[in-house]
């Protein structure tokens, strides 16, 4: 699949038969609607496209996220979430036969994952377990952590639902999963295995139990939602109302980057156009132009979508080409306030 940015002469709604929707900083803002959603996913539902929202959180259960999501506005049932701690289960499993004894340390969502999966959940280092089941909950602390620690020490296998170093709330960023399992890390010295976003396996995991053909997957991460995408052959839609902004998209690593880039939720009902390459290196999109001149981006235009989309396509050339884009020279690249 090309390595930029393609275009949809129809809404992505039309061209894809399931979207894979990232939550928190796509479909909501920690427990706050982020303007469009609703709207958005109800148009793509209504156009025959189906949903199965894909989240690196593991600490809730399904049908916890399905009522939140439907107190929204977004209608949605349990078995239209799949969260990192299902992932989680489901790599367990890949080496460990039912009944074995692992360690949890997270939320409620992955005790019963892993509980479901088959195996004996035990509390505390000295019981043995072979595995350490590792996702964020707001109330973990130093105990668990440590004990965390010490069963990785004597030779568990460290599993962590996701990698996400922070994650988005109303009042701003906080530290993620990621950082938890960096400082058993730390303490331990050993690499954990990941189940969640980038590796494809939770998208596998939606497409296979949706039946689907044709999956987009949807979020706000580079790093892991886009980057996931990417890893597993999939399209890709950027939107930027989350973590990443279109700056972010410009300067992304070839194995980050989107295949669309929209402003919410309400670009799975439109077309999306691509840049194209015109005369003295210019790109443009719509309105929007960019160019790359001895490593510095120039812009003409609008702020919106289009000369994000425009930044891209000559950003991205010029990497590829074996040039470098200066990113003090790359702006915010605002498309409003979603």
């Amino acid at each position: 699949m090309s390595l930029g940015l393609i275009s949809s002469d129809v809404p992505l709604a039309e061209r894809y038969d399931l979207a894979l929707v990232d939550l928190d900083g796509v479909a909501y803002r920690g427990h706050e609607p982020i303007p469009n959603a609703a709207t958005g996913l109800g148009g793509a539902r209504a156009a025959g496209m189906r949903l199965v929202f894909v989240t690196n959180n593991a600490s809730r259960e399904p049908q916890s996220v399905a009522s939140q999501l439907t107190e929204l506005d977004i209608p949605t049932s349990s078995d239209e979430v799949l969260t990192a701690a299902q992932a989680a289960a489901a790599l367990l499993r890949t080496r460990l036969e039912p009944g074995a004894r692992v360690l949890v340390v997270g939320g409620a969502g992955l005790f019963t994952a892993v509980h479901d999966a088959g195996f004996v959940i035990v509390e505390t280092a000295d019981e043995e377990p072979v595995a350490v089941a590792q996702g964020f909950a707001p109330e973990l602390g130093w105990a668990q952590l440590a004990e965390a620690a010490y069963a990785v020490q004597r030779g568990a296998w460290h599993v962590a639902s996701n990698l996400d170093l922070s994650l988005p709330t109303a009042r701003g960023f906080a530290p993620g999963n990621g950082s938890l399992v960096r400082a058993v890390q730390a303490a331990t010295g050993v690499e954990p295995s990941s189940a969640g976003k980038p590796s494809p396996t939770m998208y596998r995991l939606a497409i296979e139990r949706a039946g689907a053909s044709s999956p987009l997957v949807v979020g706000d991460r580079l790093d892991t939602d886009l980057a996931g995408a990417r890893s597993g052959g999939y399209p890709g839609l950027h939107v930027l109302t989350g973590v990443n902004g279109g700056r972010d998209a410009v300067l992304a690593d070839a194995g980050m980057r989107p295949h669309y880039i929209g402003a919410d939720l309400l670009s799975l009902l439109e077309p999306h156009a691509a840049p194209a390459q015109g005369a003295e290196g210019w790109w443009t999109c719509g309105e929007g132009a960019a160019r790359v001149t001895d490593g510095t981006l120039e812009l003409s235009g609008p702020e919106g979508v289009d000369l994000i989309r425009a930044a891209c396509g000559a950003a991205w050339a010029t990497v590829d080409a074996g040039g470098s884009v200066d990113a003090d020279t790359v702006p915010e690249l605002a498309v409003g306030n979603p």
